[in-house]
Formats: C-alpha cells, structure tokens, sequence
C-alpha cells in the first residue's frame, strides 16, 4: 500500500505539499489561528485550553501569547512552564518539542520545513522537514532564528537576533549569524 503525503510529511521523507489532505489540514489549522489569536485578552487557563486543542501536547503552565503562528500544530510538543512571546512563527511539518521551563521572545522563528537541494524535486513541489529539539530551561532571545534538524542543550542561552545553524550544547551561550559559542 502506498503511504500518504502526510505519512511521508511525518517520518521527514520528500512529500507534495500540495497534497489534499495536507491542504486539509492546513486550513483547519488557519481557523483555529483565527480563534486563538483572537484570544489575547482572554484569560491564560482559557488560551491554554485552545492550545490543547491543536497543540501535541501542552505542558501546565505554560504560555504562547498572540499573535502566533504555525503550520499545523498536531507536531508542536511544549513541556510545563514554557513561555513564548509574541509573534513567535513554528512551521511545524516534523516534530517540534520544547523542554520544562523554556523561555522564548518576540518575533522567534523555528523552522523545520526545509526544501530539496535538488532545483527539479523543487519545482515539482516536493519539501521535506528535520525536527527541531528544545531542551529544558533554554532561554532564546527575540528575532532568533532555529534552522531545521537543531538540536538545542538543556540550560542554552540563544542571543537575541541569532540565526542557528547547528546543534547547541547543553549550557551553551551562543550568538550571531550563524550563532557561534561565546568563548
């Protein structure tokens, strides 16, 4: 039997974006946007609640303040205590987990959607995506930038404004474009 675009979207294979069930799962996703980021002046226990209904899974605690932005939600694991600011954008085509007690600014991206080297399978619109790994108590500065396939150490600090490329290390300080370790 052959597997379905979005089977091959989750095991981080090439899949058609473009497929039916995807776009599906896309506008479902879009409409539930529209509730939550609606939802700014609504009390915290009731934002966590819509959360709950799109999110993987939703830790106690934790906060994603609106406007917030992402692909489809059901990949987005965030541990208890975790906040996110405003305007953070997941695309969310694999995998993303964010650890207990993880703090993250403004206007952060965390991207796992990433597209063929290949300008033919482009064109073709196949993508692909590498899951993004968070660790517990990471503190990522606004405006940074969490490329596809990282891996981030429990304890990181990101600087704000930093684009990262590669795995951080547990209790690592890193910063700039592409983030580099303090010394």
């Amino acid at each position: 039997m052959e597997r379905s675009e979005k089977d091959k979207m989750l095991a981080g294979e090439l899949y058609d974006a473009g497929d039916a069930e995807l776009q599906a799962a896309l506008a479902a996703t879009r409409d539930w946007l529209v509730r939550y980021n609606a939802a700014l002046a609504t009390p915290t226990r009731e934002r966590r609640m819509l959360l709950a209904e799109r999110l993987a899974a939703v830790g106690e605690g934790s906060t994603i303040r609106p406007p917030f932005h992402c692909d489809y939600g059901f990949n987005i694991n965030v541990g208890a205590g975790v906040f996110l600011n405003f305007n953070c954008v997941i695309l969310d085509v694999v995998a993303v987990t964010i650890g207990d007690r993880t703090q993250i600014g403004p206007g952060v991206q965390i991207l796992t959607a990433d597209h063929p080297r290949d300008p033919a399978q482009r064109e073709a619109g196949l993508e692909f995506g590498r899951p993004v790994t968070i660790g517990r108590n990471v503190w990522i500065g606004g405006g940074a930038l969490i490329l596809p396939g990282v891996t981030i150490g429990d304890d990181a600090i990101i600087g704000a404004g930093s684009v990262v490329t590669r795995d951080v290390a547990t209790g690592a300080t890193v910063v700039g474009n592409p983030a580099r370790p303090l010394r």
